[in-house]
């Protein structure tokens, strides 16, 4: 089977691509612009084995013809189906890009597919853009020409894009509508920043600063018509071969499609964050106040529109659908994959895979200021713990200021996952895998560290070992003890010995250590992780006084509760205040900045104090806390293992926002 395929190296291309290529028998010439080599050579990689079954014909969609004469003619008569992707999809388009390849760019795919004879079919990507953004009601798979208002450039090339196709094709052709496409179902992979994740930074900020256990007052708002990618490229594969369904279109979306309300639930929830206790309905604006409204936008200049756009973080256009009325249809594509096993997923099913992805890989929110920079602009910055929570997060932000990362973790998946990160911002990240359980690997890898770089710079013992667990519910478990004493002091010891050398060689380095507002409180529960982060914290603090001459530095940062993987098995943990890995990075690098001997909340440095001053006021207050609030589910007896985790109660919250960052 031989296919030709324009916008292969686009989101949708990508996947689709796959698809095709996992076909026997798929000989894919993929239309490509010399500039876009690199992207095909990516591309190529992407498939691994199956590469070999891509065959490049360098054109462009925006040029009559698309390729030279001579390489169409090899392909005359010879193509099965041809499918046309590629276009430019920017909420912010101008018209003239829109009408060069949206509409310009498909008429002249449309007259290549005509004149390549044969048995060709052409698969053309439309949307459900081609409604427009006012239309209310139902708008079915059959619909197309109902006198829909297409203002915005790309909602009026997609419609014409898709006129053309209707009435200039002279072979079989198929539609396809996907609605508002978002990353992959299975892995969360997404290119940009569009459609609803524009709201996932405002999402972000209230889950971090809004408790699980405040009710929001929300709105329904519009039904979006939402889509995996891999759903469309799925269903567009299958469609596309299978016999009876020429002249169609298809609509590819989740077939009850959510309200905004139900999609900004969805990633709330994802996010860890409050949930909507009451969502408002916004009324239906009448049609003749839309056209006035329209009227009226189309006045306001650009510049007031951008400024708009920067202020609310959000393009004018996606908020259309805040209050969109058109419900879509997708009777025919659903009958076309019956029998298929192809579906499409619900949002609420792959929202969490969506917002890691976005969290790991797209939000960078930082822009390092010039200080950070003198400071770290080719310095080595060794960071255990590296691939998750903190660690991740203060690697991105100091490989953004310049520095060179030297990632340590267990699991080197995960490491090159993250410097794959890193280096797509544009830092440098290097992988040095390690179990910090085991000291010799640690002298292994401290080796070839310095074999790489001939010193390290600023060491951050950030990788550890929780364990909530009350000393009662631990006697049978003194392993918990040894483990977690292995990895959060013998193995920082360790690491801090083996660069110490090269650190008084050259007079200079400095030393955090990232350790716990537990330390400074005591922590119920906590005795094991507490004893181990203090053992280094004394350790430290002796070796400070021998090392201050050499002009090493350490600073231990006394970190209150931090919303990373460590804590989410204690499910409690989700209603009460704790820190972004954004707070707690942004305080690494404070601490890089300034090289204070320490680094404590204003609760950690009060616990400290009234320990000291009333011991027995200290003990009264855990123990109210100890008693409040319930052992983890790894602690219970099997019987109560499999009970559902209750919201907090109103005392339970009360104490965890006086005492805000303290472990429970």
């Amino acid at each position: 089977m031989n296919y030709f395929v324009t916008g292969a190296t686009g989101f949708i291309g990508r996947f689709l691509v796959e698809r095709l290529a996992a076909r026997p028998d798929a000989r894919i010439h993929v239309l490509v612009r010399e500039s876009s080599q690199e992207k095909f050579d990516a591309l190529l990689e992407r498939l691994g084995d199956h590469g070999d079954k891509l065959i490049p014909v360098y054109g462009d969609i925006a040029v009559p013809g698309l390729i030279d004469a001579a390489e169409a003619k090899k392909l005359k008569g010879k193509i099965d189906h041809v499918f046309h992707l590629a276009a430019v999809y920017d909420m912010n388009m101008d018209d003239d890009t829109a009408d060069r390849v949206n509409t310009g760019g498909t008429r002249n795919v449309v007259e290549f597919v005509n004149e390549l004879g044969g048995k060709v079919r052409l698969h053309h990507m439309s949307s459900v853009a081609v409604a427009g953004g006012d239309f209310v009601g139902k708008f079915t798979e059959d619909m197309f020409d109902e006198g829909q208002s297409t203002r915005h450039p790309y909602y009026r090339t997609k419609f014409q894009a898709e006129k053309i196709v209707r009435e200039e094709s002279k072979v079989p052709f198929r539609i396809y509508r996907p609605g508002a496409v978002v990353g992959s179902s299975v892995t969360g992979e997404i290119d940009k920043i569009d459609g609803p994740y524009y709201f996932f930074k405002a999402i972000q900020k209230i889950s971090h600063r809004v408790p699980k256990w405040v009710p929001l007052l929300g709105i329904e708002g519009g039904r979006v018509p939402i889509v995996p990618v891999d759903y469309v490229a799925a269903a567009t594969d299958a469609i596309a071969h299978k016999d009876g369904l020429d002249g169609q279109c298809f609509c590819l979306i989740q077939s009850h499609s959510p309200t905004v309300g139900e999609l900004l639930g969805a990633f709330l929830a994802a996010a860890h964050g409050p949930e909507f206790a009451r969502k408002l309905e916004l009324p239906v604006v009448p049609g003749s106040l839309r056209a006035i409204t329209g009227r009226i936008g189309g006045a306001v200049p650009d510049a007031v529109k951008k400024q708009l756009s920067r202020t609310i973080g959000v393009p004018v256009s996606v908020l259309g659908y805040v209050i969109n009325r058109a419900v879509f249809e997708d009777k025919n594509a659903r009958a076309a994959l019956r029998g298929s096993g192809i579906k499409c997923a619900d949002i609420a099913d792959y929202a969490p895979v969506l917002w890691q992805f976005w969290e790991q890989q797209l939000d960078l929110d930082f822009k390092a200021s010039p200080r950070l920079v003198r400071r770290l602009a080719g310095k080595v910055v060794l960071i255990t713990g590296a691939s998750s929570g903190i660690g991740f997060t203060t690697a991105k932000k100091l490989a953004a200021a310049g520095a060179k990362v030297v990632l340590v973790a267990r699991t080197q998946e995960k490491l090159e996952e993250t410097q794959k990160i890193i280096e797509k911002l544009g830092g440098e990240a290097f992988v040095y895998p390690c179990d910090l359980n085991d000291l010799k690997a640690i002298d292994a890898m401290v080796a070839a560290v310095l074999r790489d770089f001939g010193h390290v710079d600023v060491l951050i013992n950030n990788a550890g070992r929780s364990i909530r667990r009350a000393v009662a519910e631990s006697y049978d478990r003194f392993h918990d003890y040894e483990r977690t004493m292995q990895l959060n002091y013998f193995g920082a010891v360790r690491l801090i010995m083996a660069l110490l050398p090269s650190m008084q060689h050259r007079k200079s380095g400095h030393i955090i250590n990232i350790s716990s507002i537990g330390v400074l409180a005591n922590a119920a529960r906590f005795s094991a992780y507490v004893a181990s982060k203090s053992a280094l914290d004394a350790f430290t603090r002796c070796l400070s006084a021998e090392v201050k001459a050499k002009n090493i530095h350490t600073t231990a940062i006394y970190m209150p509760l931090v919303r990373t993987p460590m804590i989410a098995p204690t499910k409690i943990y989700s209603y009460v205040p704790t820190w972004s890995p954004d707070d707690a990075a942004d305080t690494v690098i404070k601490a890089i900045l300034e090289r204070p001997k320490s680094v404590a909340t204003t609760l950690g440095t009060a616990a400290s104090i009234s320990y000291a001053l009333w011991p027995k006021v200290n003990d009264y207050i855990l123990s109210k806390g100890f008693q409040l609030f319930p052992s983890s589910t790894a602690a219970r007896s099997a019987k109560d293992k499999d009970a559902p985790a209750l919201k907090p109660t109103l005392e339970q919250v009360v104490f965890a926002n006086v005492f805000k960052g303290e472990h429970w």
